[in-house]
């Protein structure tokens, strides 16, 4: 590959980050959660389980390879739940999270949970 073509790779990487990170941080405060415990590893793991409705426990369960993928759907799911939202936007969420998380954060969706 070309150095011009590269270094445009990067910029959107760097481009689709910083709109997760403003994406979790809107979401976390919709959910009255301060937004900058998205920014926290593992912290954040353990608050996002609280706006899934999950037990904080879980988060140990995220922790184990392969058993946490299943329990990461669940979370996933639940978030999806308690914004109002279903199953169809729960799986964007996992498989597209660049467009959805922020589709999350900046439409109209408000936490019931």
């Amino acid at each position: 590959m070309e150095n011009g073509s590269m270094n445009v790779i990067i910029y959107v990487q760097i481009a689709i980050i910083i709109l997760l990170v403003v994406s979790m941080w809107k979401i976390f405060s919709k959910a009255g959660r301060p937004g900058w415990t998205s920014l926290i590893p593992i912290y954040n793991l353990y608050v996002l389980l609280k706006i899934a409705g999950k037990p904080g426990w879980w988060l140990l369960l995220l922790l184990v390879p392969l058993i946490n993928i299943v329990f990461v759907i669940i979370m996933v799911a639940g978030i999806a739940q308690n914004f109002d939202k279903g199953g169809g936007f729960a799986a964007g969420l996992i498989f597209l999270p660049f467009i959805f998380y922020p589709l999350l954060a900046f439409g109209e969706a408000e936490y019931v949970g």
